[in-house]
């Protein structure tokens, strides 16, 4: 049985880092509209809530767009997104992070 070359393994990844990066952009889009933050702002959001509950980003984002189209958020990580917009609103000031 033969490995796949390098190249190939690559060639593989790059539509599904495209369409990841896609789901992130279109998560942070729904999180401006939603929350009224900026566009670095919702980027950090995601990321934050990514790193806080061990999840992958484009997971995060994926969950954010479900929740768009009225899917419920499972409620660790709508736990953590509300903590993670929470003072990040136009005039906000952020809480210290625990």
């Amino acid at each position: 049985m033969r490995g796949r070359s390098g190249q190939e393994q690559v060639g593989d990844e790059i539509p599904h880092a495209v369409d990841s990066h896609g789901t992130v952009e279109r998560a942070t889009g729904v999180l401006i509209a939603a929350h009224g933050i900026s566009p670095t702002a919702a980027l950090e959001v995601l990321r934050e809530v990514s790193r806080r509950t061990n999840s992958k980003l484009h997971s995060v984002a994926e969950s954010v767009l479900a929740w768009a189209l009225g899917q419920p958020l499972p409620g660790p990580l709508g736990q953590e997104l509300a903590a993670a917009v929470q003072g990040r609103r136009p005039g906000e000031t952020p809480e210290e992070p625990p």
